[in-house]
């Protein structure tokens, strides 16, 4: 069984201890690299002089412009050592490269692992991975810890509904890896065969790839008799098993082993006070062929200040609040989708799928939000539907800040897809 108790446990002197040498180690190799040798220069920065992890914030931040723009010139050991290149989507510009030794590849395998094996994954579970496989990170990275840690692995890849569920019937999967709103566009396939997913032997789902609200979670919960866990990881900390959630479900685990987390105030990059929503910025701490210093992730997200009663001393961070990047701007006020997911989906009436469109008219901002009204409750009159659309309106108005146009719709008119959710329409 996979257990590393003299990481998972160790005392949070030691761990800070531990995190001082590998900041001291990480800096020196990535000197070695051009990118960082001219970064650390320029700032007048060695590893000797970090006598504290509050050191940390001499060294310069990383951005996503920045490994655009340095490729190659990030590596820290010569191209035949490196074996493998994820990248990201590059969807909002050229995509970022990121490499691996053979031996980052194996730390990121066990990082994965003892993640799945914290909630209860074992030996003999079957492992329907319906992640995208090829450059992006979650496919391959779940697909590796789960075979380190003896999981029967079902390499499903993404999309093909009909096919993931006839996998399920047949071979018997318990651990589904899943994108949160394709488990539950996945509900109306499940429904068109007369398959109830949970009368399946399901026990267990890992859901990440974007962000989601505690509702949406607790659906999905209940829609597959399932325990859903939150997992977090981004390609250029390796991908999945920077963060995960324990059996209590209340917040995540960053491997501190691995990583040197901050939270700082996104538009001053100093650190954000207690308990408060800040940007996420990780340094890497055990990589090798392309170690990454204070890089700025743009997930907003909180720290939780207490310990986590599992007994494990590494941080745990709130799930993901949104991105610094997808945030909306609407008549002056800061709007993340998440926040409209939450309101949405704490209705029963409500169902899983909406979609935000932004227009302008007469010079002015207009959110339009759409929503599918769950079949049952879309049968009731008029008046029922009315006060439902308003009392959405106004719970939107109170989150928000800003009074939305509501329009209830029928299950199933919003456009769907298999992969990520698209929830925003800026038509503006």
């Amino acid at each position: 069984m996979y257990w590393d108790a003299t990481i998972e446990t160790l005392p949070d002197e030691r761990l800070r201890e531990l995190q001082l040498q590998r900041l001291q180690d990480t800096v020196r190799r990535a000197g070695q690299s051009p990118f960082y040798r001219q970064r650390l220069a320029q700032a007048g920065i060695n590893a000797e002089p970090l006598q504290s992890l509050e050191d940390v914030r001499r060294l310069p931040f990383t951005t996503k412009d920045d490994l655009r723009a340095a490729g190659p010139d990030m590596l820290t050991c010569p191209l035949t050592e490196i074996v493998r290149l994820h990248a990201s989507s590059g969807t909002t510009g050229q995509a970022t490269v990121i490499y691996y030794t053979r031996r980052d590849i194996a730390a990121w395998a066990d990082l994965v692992a003892r993640s799945m094996f914290m909630t209860g994954v074992r030996p003999g579970d079957v492992f329907q991975n319906m992640m995208g496989y090829g450059l992006f990170t979650g496919g391959l990275g779940f697909h590796y810890g789960a075979e380190l840690l003896g999981a029967l692995t079902i390499p499903a890849g993404a999309g093909n509904s009909l096919r993931q569920i006839q996998l399920m019937q047949q071979f018997g999967t318990t651990v589904l890896h899943i994108i949160p709103s394709y488990a539950l566009y996945l509900l109306a396939t499940f429904a068109q065969g007369g398959v109830d997913p949970r009368e399946l032997h399901l026990r267990m789902a890992f859901i990440g790839a974007e962000p989601h609200t505690e509702e949406m979670r607790r659906r999905i919960e209940e829609a597959y008799g399932v325990k859903a866990y939150n997992s977090y990881g981004l390609s250029e900390m390796n991908g999945p098993g920077v963060a995960f959630e324990c059996p209590e479900q209340n917040g995540l685990h960053v491997w501190e082993d691995a990583f040197l987390l901050e939270v700082v105030d996104p538009v001053t990059l100093e650190p954000a006070g207690p308990g408060e929503t800040g940007e996420l910025v990780f340094t890497s701490l055990t990589r090798q062929g392309m170690p990454i210093l204070r890089y700025r992730t743009r997930d907003l997200a909180s720290l939780y200040p207490e310990p986590c009663p599992c007994g494990r001393p590494h941080r745990r961070i709130s799930r993901i609040q949104g991105r610094t990047d997808d945030m909306l701007v609407v008549k002056g006020v800061n709007i993340f989708p998440i926040q409209i997911e939450r309101v949405l989906l704490a209705r029963p009436e409500v169902d899983a799928n909406y979609l935000v469109e932004l227009t302008r008219e007469n010079y002015n901002d207009v959110m339009h939000v759409k929503v599918e009204v769950k079949e049952e409750f879309f049968q009731e009159d008029l008046r029922y539907l009315q006060r439902l659309q308003k009392r959405l309106a106004e719970a939107l108005r109170n989150e928000l800040l800003v009074t939305p146009k509501v329009e209830l719709v029928e299950p199933n008119t919003l456009p769907r897809s298999e992969g990520k959710a698209v929830r925003v329409a800026d038509k503006r």
